[in-house]
């Protein structure tokens, strides 16, 4: 595996509330190579964005983050730094962009703020380099696009303005949150091939969240499957493709992924639901909803079975 650029052991994330801590992320342990393509997939409530949020320091006051070790090419990855590197080196494309995007701002000034505020981009050079950055993610006519407002552009011209703004100051990973949601199949497929292109000719690493497991397997070159806070399997994009998943939960995630030949009668559920992260968890929280669950599931640590070189899986009894 070639050396990460992105490496973290150790990560406990909780949230204060009023009615008790929920504990959002335990024990995350992830590398991310440079010029990799890293799914992280999962129902919603997994903890996939608020993963996101904890690498970008984008969470609020009532957060409660523990790492033992965060690394960004080689240098430790602390708030301040965060800070610093958020926009240039480190970089991100939000759920929604029609809520990503100021209203009432022409999209092209809001991707001069980005290149201003994060980037060596002086204010008189500012409009020329945003309208690079919109002709860079292929919209059509980007001279008039500039002018645009957010609600004058469909879902996937938005999309492609939250990628050109992600990428305008050349960052070195993009973290892409659901960056299909709400697009249909073919503006799907535009979308994630640009970002794929984009990722190859600047050897980028990207991070790409999504409930999709059939779309990490085209785009991804290795998926990590979260539950409730935690990495249950991680496993190379060929496995994923021939459904060589080994934990319950990415079984039953797999078998709920809709494929051109299914019907609906095909589509098998996953029974239960997400556990309430709030008191005393066990150590495997899908033991609830667990047809092999017995007893001792619930006492820690879980093993980490390796069935191949990439792939691991923390169960106790893996599949």
């Amino acid at each position: 595996m070639r050396p990460p650029l992105l490496s973290i052991s150790g990560l406990d994330l909780d949230f204060r509330t009023r009615s008790g801590t929920v504990k959002a992320l335990e024990g995350i342990d992830l590398d991310l190579a440079r010029g990799e393509i890293l799914g992280i997939v999962g129902e919603s409530g997994s903890g996939k964005s608020v993963l996101s949020f904890a690498i970008m320091g984008l969470l609020d006051g009532a957060a409660d983050l523990r790492v033992a070790n965060m690394t960004f090419g080689g240098m430790s990855l602390d708030a301040g730094t965060v800070a610093e590197m958020r926009g240039r080196e480190l970089s991100m494309i939000f759920q929604s962009p029609r809520t990503a995007l100021n209203p009432i701002r022409k999209i092209g000034r809001q991707i001069e703020d980005v290149l201003v505020r994060h980037g060596p981009v002086p204010r008189r050079k500012a409009r020329a380099a945003a309208i690079a950055a919109l002709a860079q993610v292929r919209i059509p006519d980007p001279e008039r696009r500039y002018d645009a407002y957010p609600f004058e552009l469909s879902g996937g011209m938005c999309q492609r303005v939250m990628i050109a703004m992600a990428l305008a100051c050349n960052p070195t990973m993009l973290i892409a949150d659901e960056p299909t949601t709400g697009l249909d199949v073919t503006t799907q497929a535009v979308v994630m091939d640009l970002i794929r292109d984009i990722a190859r000719d600047r050897q980028m690493s990207v991070m790409l969240i999504t409930h999709d497991l059939a779309l990490a397997g085209e785009y991804c070159d290795r998926v990590l499957v979260m539950h409730a806070g935690h990495i249950v399997e991680t496993a190379g994009v060929a496995d994923i493709a021939a459904g060589d998943l080994h934990h319950p939960y990415s079984q039953r995630l797999f078998a709920a992924t809709p494929a051109s030949s299914d019907s609906l009668d095909d589509l098998a559920a996953i029974p239960g639901t997400l556990p309430d992260l709030r008191g005393t968890l066990p150590a495997c929280r899908y033991m609830g909803r667990c047809d092999r669950a017995r007893p001792d599931c619930a006492e820690g640590p879980l093993p980490c079975h390796r069935p191949s070189a990439d792939h691991t899986v923390l169960c106790r009894y893996p599949l």
